[in-house]
């Protein structure tokens, strides 16, 4: 089978694709042959080394699959070849082939094409997590998401609004942020030519908003702390800005507030029941015509570097999607 393996850790251009045997699934994995594999932020860390987690190498990056099933282990009783089906890998997507955990593959509704499923589960996973779970968002409080033009930022923007917040979108660009109104952003901060903290104090009429979603850190995440309210929720979410802020912990102190950690592999990992719940929740609502995933562009296998490419150099709106067979 071809797959997109990284052999050392350095740009996207440092990949290559090569043929490699076919993995075999063992008694509660599934073998899957992928149909779609979309590129999140973490890939373009994780093929640098400059992710949390170093996969050994070589390996192949990609982590949001769908496509159908090959062959079940022994003890995956809720799956059986020839199912469509979407879910998620540590690594190991950008490939025709990939085996998945069971409890992190699930059925794909027929309605939904390989692509959107393949831009589902760790984007709206990852946000509702953090807005249900993580910062117990409730209808009628204010929300602000940072970097809100993303994949996992589009999908708190739409959560958000369907949960009864209050939405502000924050990115870099107004292109960005008239995407943003469309998935129901109430409110919009360009901080590329905005000063975020002043920019939230008027939209909130000096309260400050109860919860943050960010998933960009650096130079914004100070701020946006800054413009919580007292005993509001920060969600660190990811640091697609490259830098990892240093907070001034008494600001925890003189708002009430609490800085919350989100990370939702660790969570579908540690308690697939809860992560099933969440997911069949998100199923209900897409069923419902109540999420809808946007996909900024296709890429064939052979361009998956160009996909990566996209993806650091912000490009992109919502998500990029790698066909893989």
């Amino acid at each position: 089978m071809k797959a997109v393996v990284c052999k050392e850790f350095g740009p996207p251009s440092s990949l290559v694709i090569e043929d490699v045997q076919s993995p075999v699934p063992g008694e509660k994995e599934v073998l899957v042959q992928v149909k779609a594999c979309s590129v999140n932020f973490p890939d373009t860390l994780i093929v640098q080394g400059l992710y949390q987690f170093k996969p050994e190498l070589p390996f192949t990056p990609g982590s949001d699959v769908a496509g159908i099933v090959k062959q079940v282990g022994e003890k995956v009783t809720h799956l059986r070849p020839g199912d469509e089906v979407f879910g998620f890998v540590m690594h190991g997507g950008y490939a025709e082939e990939v085996v998945m955990p069971g409890n992190a593959c699930f059925k794909k509704p027929p309605m939904m094409d390989f692509p959107v499923a393949a831009s589902f589960m760790m984007a709206y996973g990852t946000s509702y997590h953090a807005l249900k779970d993580r910062g117990k968002l409730q209808e009628g409080e204010t929300l602000l998401v940072l970097g809100a033009s993303g994949g996992v930022g589009l999908a708190a923007v739409e959560l958000g609004k369907l949960m009864g917040a209050k939405v502000i979108a924050a990115a870099s660009s107004d292109e960005k942020l008239n995407l943003c109104k469309e998935y129901g952003a109430d409110e919009t901060i360009n901080y590329s030519k905005e000063d975020l903290k002043n920019r939230i104090k008027e939209l909130t009429n000096g309260k400050g908003v109860d919860v943050v979603y960010d998933p960009v850190g650096g130079a914004y995440a100070e701020p946006a702390l800054r413009g919580t309210a007292w005993e509001g929720r920060y969600l660190v979410v990811g640091f697609a800005a490259g830098d990892i802020p240093k907070i001034p912990l008494n600001l925890a102190l003189l708002k009430g507030c609490a800085i919350v950690g989100v990370f939702w592999g660790s969570f579908a990992m540690k308690t697939p029941q809860k992560n099933l719940e969440n997911a069949m929740e998100l199923m209900q609502w897409y069923g419902a015509g109540k999420l809808k995933p946007h996909i900024h562009k296709i890429y064939p296998l052979d361009e998956s570097k160009d996909a990566l490419h996209a993806m650091m150099n912000r490009e992109v709106r919502g998500k990029v999607v790698i066909e893989c067979s």
